[in-house]
């Protein structure tokens, strides 16, 4: 069974700790703070792995958290960074993060940072200044970035199948290449993509057997968009017809119903190189299959390749698989290919800087709140119990213009204020 379609939570490692040290040494007095710095959580980084070919290891396992950093020591050593967590993931799988981002993994090699770890805390003697020589505070690490994260797979094939189902498509990749696709008399015989190797003279296809679609698939009736995604990477599709439908329905009708399906669900779809392949052929006088061919090159133009085949007995096989080979690029499309070997010739990292803002309210008599992601990143990273400690973060919200803000809305020292789910008083010096 192929599994196309997971969720899985992640968490970045968290940061260590800074350390709050002084150096104690015979004959050195006076030796002041050497605590250290707590190191970098660890990343969570997708890889793309073409060793893989579905999803079906995150089904059984949906949480993976990388490791913490290491706390800061005395004597100044620092914490050793946490070690980067890498999820492989096979190629063709489309990523969707919890914050909107998406990804497209395509490239064997290609790596993604979906979670960054959560930084350092410093150790108290970065707090040493000439009027402060012996601080008794040190930082906090931070949590490392978490949430859900939608892997969906989208086979990275040449050549796509389509048509209703029981068209012949099965029978068809089975005579050309080593697949082995459940074949039967009935409709919906397929039920996963199968994917198939097409050898030429000088070069491979890879060929995807589609599971039948029906009229109202593109809203996801049927098999729906559980594989119709499974098209949209396809560089050309070949539409299967069968000349004799066993319900007697009108193959043109057929015809238009695959088509639209396709359009609906992508309009990029419709602009894919086609080839129609009329299927069943050994079943049909072999002049109605000829007469039936010529209709349809009428009907769809110079563009549209129409081939007469049988997967009975072979016929136009060979025509098919030479066309084939001739008609799919040797190179990807410029939108799919990932030069990652390529040299940049110059190379710059945007992230997002942490939100500056924050907003003040009353929430009742001598009670106030103050919201925004800097101020809970601050206390965050600081023990309240310990008064330096407080003293230092009741020193930067002043300079970040908070005490200002409240005091604008009527705040005294002394009144209580919650900031990031704690409540505190505040007496500003």
């Amino acid at each position: 069974m192929l599994y196309d379609k997971a969720r899985i939570w992640i968490q970045g490692g968290g940061g260590g700790d800074g350390c709050m040290s002084f150096r104690r040494e015979a004959h050195v007095p006076h030796g002041g703070p050497d605590g250290g710095d707590g190191g970098h959580g660890g990343d969570v980084v997708l890889v793309c792995d073409d060793s893989l070919r579905d999803l079906q290891s995150y089904k059984r396992r949906a949480h993976y958290k990388a490791k913490r950093a290491g706390h800061g020591e005395g004597s100044l050593r620092h914490g050793a960074d946490g070690p980067q967590l890498e999820i492989a993931l096979p190629p063709g799988t489309q990523v969707s993060s919890w914050d909107g981002s998406a990804h497209d993994l395509l490239v064997p090699g290609q790596r993604v940072v979906i979670a960054r770890g959560g930084a350092g805390g410093r150790g108290n003697k970065r707090f040493a200044t000439s009027t402060r020589q012996a601080p008794r505070l040190a930082e906090r690490g931070l949590p490392g970035e978490e949430g859900w994260v939608d892997l969906r797979l989208k086979l990275l094939a040449d050549v796509g199948l389509v048509g209703l189902p029981n068209a012949g498509k099965s029978s068809l990749l089975a005579r050309m290449t080593r697949a082995a696709p459940k074949v039967a008399p009935y409709p919906f015989t397929t039920l996963e993509p199968v994917l198939g190797t097409l050898e030429g003279a000088e070069r491979q296809l890879v060929v995807a057997d589609i599971p039948g679609l029906i009229e109202g698939a593109s809203g996801g009736a049927g098999l729906g968009h559980d594989f119709l995604a499974h098209v949209e990477r396809t560089r050309l599709l070949v539409h299967v017809l069968d000349l004799a439908p066993v319900d007697g329905s009108d193959p043109r009708d057929n015809h238009a119903t695959i088509e639209a399906e396709l359009e609906a669900h992508d309009p990029r779809l419709a602009a894919l190189p086609r080839l129609l392949a009329l299927s069943k052929s050994d079943l049909v006088p072999a002049q109605d299959a000829e007469l039936a061919a010529a209709q349809w090159r009428e009907r769809l133009g110079a563009d549209v390749p129409v081939l007469v085949t049988s997967a009975a007995n072979g016929h136009g096989l060979d025509r098919l698989s030479a066309e084939l080979l001739r008609r799919v690029p040797l190179l990807p499309a410029a939108e799919d290919a990932v030069a990652l070997d390529a040299p940049a010739t110059e190379h710059r990292v945007f992230r997002p800087a942490a939100g500056r803002g924050f907003k003040v309210e009353r929430t009742g008599d001598g009670a106030f709140r103050v919201d925004g992601e800097g101020i809970a990143r601050l206390l965050a990273r600081h023990d309240l119990d310990n008064d330096e400690a407080l003293a230092h973060v009741e020193g930067r919200l002043r300079r970040m213009g908070v005490i200002s803000a409240l005091e604008s809305e009527g705040f005294h020292p002394g009144d209580d204020v919650e900031i990031a789910g704690v409540l505190f008083e505040l007496h500003p010096g």
